[in-house]
């Protein structure tokens, strides 16, 4: 009976899912005439090799290049990332400024530290923040800006991780399905957190938190920002769209994603219990499958599997219409074989007492 109940509760909450996501999109606001002057803040570390990629897409942009302002914080780069950056930014009819991070700023460390040298250097009212290894659509500006009304304080897209082989697309799935399920409790009114890499918050949020240097330390400091941001009273919107839908580089080997993964469970472990308490419900399965082919049998084990494959393929369906992509159906049997090996591997990073590495530093 208890099995029964569980995989009733598993399977409704993916349905329910697919049943939120799958309304209806509401038409977006209409932006003004009159545009506003933005900052793009952008934090770098060592990213020779992916910061061309994302400044060719800023440059890109639907919006008017003197009404943009780009900083790239040079975060103590050991490799050429400040030379290819002015490269690539080089006849930028915007404006354009890498700024040396060599000193922390107030309690801010690491990324936090090079957005607070950054909001501070900037000199619009909007501050739009992404990564090195992020390549914005053309329609980002105003696809976030569009949303961003009084008392709103912070407004995020959405990211995609692509890739030519095999592990990079299954991060993709694995990724859009995880922000569906993100999208789901914020339409249902109860936002949780932020998209770092893909956001945008006003001047007057950022300051009424007194900015990073004042909030404590977090490897994700998004998460961060953005509980001090509701704290303050400002509203927030998170948006599942495909105008604000920008791609990611992959995670090259299973060590890198790891390492990621446990620096974003980092952010999960301050989530509130009721939250806590359906992830655990939802990260749950193969254990709880295992013990169904202990006590049952593998031929119903096999068919309980059978049918979540079913369902979650039904919910990627939903995730990448909505954002105007195929869904990768054709990855399904291999997408159960590599949750399971991530399962497992990040319950064993997170019992044993391991450092995770991020950007070259160290952390617990």
């Amino acid at each position: 009976m208890l099995f029964l109940f569980y995989f009733l509760g598993w399977f409704a909450l993916l349905a329910a899912s697919a049943w939120v996501l799958g309304r209806r999109l509401v038409a977006a606001p209409v932006l003004g005439e009159a545009r506003p002057r933005v900052s793009i803040l952008l934090a770098a570390r060592n990213e020779e090799e992916a910061i061309a990629r994302c400044l060719t897409a800023i440059r890109a942009l639907d919006y008017p290049p003197e009404l943009v302002e780009v900083l790239l914080g040079n975060d103590a780069s050991t490799d050429a990332t400040a030379a290819v950056a002015e490269a690539a930014m080089r006849g930028y009819a915007g404006t354009f400024r890498v700024l040396d991070i060599r000193e922390n700023r107030g309690l801010a460390r690491g990324k936090a530290n090079v957005l607070a040298h950054l909001a501070r250097a900037a000199t619009s009212d909007f501050f739009f923040i992404t990564d090195a290894d992020i390549a914005v659509p053309p329609t980002w500006l105003r696809g976030l800006l569009a949303w961003a009304k009084p008392n709103i304080g912070i407004v995020t897209g959405l990211t995609l991780v692509t890739g030519p082989r095999l592990f990079h697309r299954l991060q993709g799935l694995d990724w859009l399905l995880s922000l569906g399920l993100v999208q789901v409790v914020t339409d249902l009114g109860r936002p949780v957190t932020a998209m770092g890499n893909n956001m945008l918050i006003t001047r007057e949020a950022y300051e009424a938190t007194g900015g990073y240097e004042a909030l404590p330390f977090s490897v994700t400091e998004d998460f961060e920002l953005f509980k001090a941001v509701r704290a303050q009273g400002f509203d927030y919107r998170n948006l599942f769209r495909p105008e604000v839908l920008a791609e990611s580089l992959p995670m090259y080997s299973w060590r890198g994603l790891l390492h990621q993964r446990r620096r974003w469970m980092r952010g999960v472990e301050q989530l509130p219990g009721w939250l806590q308490a359906c992830l655990a419900l939802y990260g749950s399965f193969y254990l709880v499958l295992a013990a169904l082919a202990v006590v049952a049998g593998p031929g119903l084990a096999l068919a309980v599997w059978a049918a979540k494959a079913a369902m979650q393929g039904g919910l990627a369906i939903v995730c990448f219409r909505r954002v105007g992509r195929r869904p990768p159906l054709e990855l399904l049997p291999l997408f159960e074989l590599y949750t399971l090996a991530l399962t497992v591997g990040l319950v064993l990073f997170r019992l044993l007492p391991l450092r995770f590495e991020w950007k070259g530093r160290s952390y617990r």
